[in-house]
């Protein structure tokens, strides 16, 4: 079972958009594993978006982030890093294809909703950055088997 970071940006928080975006991953078949509402200090945001320190829009990235509060989630599921991903559509809203979280509720490049985590290595170390091991909870959902498509189908006739 794969694990991703998601953080709900500030504009999905002040647009009410979190639940209508999560309901969206829980739908596509994704187990939260852990969520939580912080507004994060500006140095854990320049640590977290430290790869793209040299680039013209870090500056304003990280003010924006550090501009409200935002929501983290560990979701969990089969390649959920893809599943997240595609779900989220491309970076700048414009762009991004309808039926994508930006897609539908985006038309900025910055102003994105939502920060996916792009590969299994990024994924570990964001979860590490902004969640203990103790709060991210592991569980089988009773629906699991009809969502991971893990069926064992016996007929008893």
């Amino acid at each position: 079972m794969e694990r991703t970071l998601v953080i709900f940006k500030p504009d999905a928080v002040h647009r009410h958009l979190v639940g209508r975006i999560l309901a969206r991953l829980e739908d596509k078949g994704l187990r939260v594993a852990a969520l939580k509402l912080q507004w994060l200090p500006r140095p854990l945001v320049e640590r977290h978006y430290e790869v793209h320190q040299r680039k013209p829009f870090y500056a304003a990235l990280v003010d924006f982030m550090a501009s409200g509060p935002v929501v983290l989630a560990v979701l969990e599921g089969p390649d959920a890093i893809a599943v997240v991903r595609n779900l989220a559509g491309a970076t700048h809203g414009r762009d991004a294809a309808p039926g994508t979280i930006r897609g539908d509720f985006g038309l900025d490049q910055q102003l994105n909703l939502v920060h996916a985590s792009d590969g299994p290595e990024t994924a570990r170390k964001e979860i590490e950055v902004f969640f203990r091991p103790e709060e991210i909870v592991s569980y089988e959902r009773a629906t699991e088997r009809w969502i991971t498509g893990k069926l064992r189908v016996t007929n008893s006739e």
